[in-house]
């Protein structure tokens, strides 16, 4: 079986994999806060354990993986654009987890095995709470409910940072209720326009981080295998879980093994609304950038490095994607070599190693190189269109493939030219065909009749300004 090597953040080495149960492999990767579209920056962890959790899938078998990813459904920050809009907050909720469906399913990811939603295991959060309150790990005060760090030891050791230098150098006020600066907050009350729960402290909410704790000990267990996510969570979000988790379950560890992705730049700078660089995964599939192209550079960055979004990458990415296209439309994968692609993400997912394979394959055997971008969750060509160079003309539409596109939209404009032609008015003619190629088309004429060559990313939409 392949060796499967991942970098542990908590023991900070680079281990073996051994799985706790080869038939039952858990893995936990927090998910967002469904308020807002899904930025590139939320989009890197999901492609990196998507590339993760296809690999496991691959060595241990697809029935053998159990993953989830959660969502935030009460936050602070959903209550608050609730209050602007003056929409129901299970109408935002809603409306944004299709939204991040759309999205992620267009970068290729894989759904996860579970998406739980934290408002769905409020009873399961509570009933931690108890618990850490009953093993005086916690402590109710003024209707909240705080986790007292100081009963936990080794609180820090998952980010490194001690107790004392972690209070030395917190700028925050302390609340009336904490009976120490770090102390964490496990349940708060609500007011009456806020969204609620009753419970043993009063009418509130849970705080953010007893949530994943709460989710992966019902849906994995008190310990499972993998948890994921950026290296953002790492502190305090990650050591808040371990420190309640342990607690309330009396083990040793949560996860065995912690993966943390590096953080996203563009251009070389940290993105942000106030430089213009910020922009959702949405906001680059609206400009034309496909989802495979934005997959493909994400790849291009070892998930430990930090990664800078460029458009030189994006234009490397959408060329290289394209040759790749060409070479593996209408061919049958062969996956005689996959080996080499999964032996270079067994060695902690080390995705620019394995699209460095797949350049080697596009040069010596396009079957092998369509098997291993299958492995990288890279579509097949036939299941996407926007690479190819396109030919429309009255009779017939003619492509690298057998897809026809545009051909609705663009044979009216062909009629009209080859009417205008044959009615021998050739400015109005030529007035139509200078339009037309406002648009990116190429108008020309040949034997059969007029012809339109569409180039990739045209947007039918611009045709809509032309008078026929």
């Amino acid at each position: 079986m392949v060796e499967i090597s991942l970098t542990n953040t908590r023991t900070r080495t680079k281990e073996r994999f051994e799985p706790i149960d080869p038939k039952n492999i858990r893995v936990y990767a927090c998910g967002p806060t469904v308020y807002d579209r899904a930025h590139l920056g939320n989009a890197r962890p999901v492609v990196v354990f998507d590339v993760l959790f296809r690999l496991l899938r691959h060595v241990y078998g697809e029935d053998a993986v159990t993953y989830v990813r959660n969502f935030t459904d009460v936050d602070d920050k959903i209550n608050a654009r609730a209050a602007v809009t003056g929409r129901p907050i299970r109408d935002i909720t809603e409306e944004t987890i299709g939204w991040y469906h759309d999205d992620m399913d267009a970068l290729g990811a894989l759904r996860p095995t579970h998406e739980p939603r934290a408002t769905d295991y409020i009873g399961q959060m509570t009933s931690m709470i108890e618990d850490l309150v009953a093993k005086d790990f916690a402590y109710p005060e003024q209707g909240h409910v705080l986790f007292d760090v100081r009963k936990f030891p080794e609180y820090g050791k998952l980010s490194g940072r001690s107790l004392d230098d972690m209070i030395a150098g917190a700028r925050v006020e302390v609340a009336p209720y904490k009976r120490d600066p770090m102390d964490f907050v496990l349940w708060k009350p609500s007011a009456g326009d806020q969204p609620g729960w009753d419970s043993p402290w009063g009418y509130g909410r849970p705080g953010w981080h007893i949530e994943c704790s709460a989710m992966s000990a019902e849906l994995l267990g008190d310990v499972f295998d993998i948890h994921a996510g950026g290296i953002d969570l790492q502190f305090p979000h990650h050591e808040n879980e371990i420190a309640q988790s342990r607690c309330a379950h009396g083990t040793e560890v949560m996860a065995k093994t912690w993966l943390h992705n590096e953080m996203l730049q563009v251009e070389g700078k940290k993105m942000s609304k106030s430089l213009g660089n910020f922009f959702t995964v949405r906001d680059l599939l609206n400009q034309g950038i496909p989802g495979e192209v934005i997959r493909f550079v994400l790849l291009m960055t070892h998930y430990r490095k930090p990664m800078d979004w460029t458009a030189e990458k994006v234009r490397e990415a959408e060329a290289t994607l394209q040759g790749w296209y060409n070479l593996t439309d209408g061919i049958e994968a062969d996956s005689s070599m996959d080996f080499l692609i999964v032996d270079a993400l067994a060695d902690d997912l080390n995705t620019p190693a394995a699209l460095e394979k797949l350049h080697r394959f596009s040069s010596s055997s396009a079957a092998r190189l369509k098997s291993g971008m299958r492995l990288l969750g890279l579509k097949d060509a036939e299941e996407t269109d926007w690479w190819r160079t396109t030919i429309v003309s009255l009779s017939s539409t003619f492509s690298t493939g057998d897809t026809p596109l545009y051909l609705s939209e663009i044979v009216p404009f062909l009629e009209k030219w080859q009417q205008l032609r044959l009615a021998k008015n050739y400015e109005e003619a030529d007035l139509l065909k200078k339009r037309l190629e406002g648009t990116g088309l190429s108008v020309i004429v040949q034997p059969a009749g007029p012809v339109a060559i569409v180039p990739h990313g045209f947007d039918p939409k611009l045709l809509e300004a032309i008078e026929l």
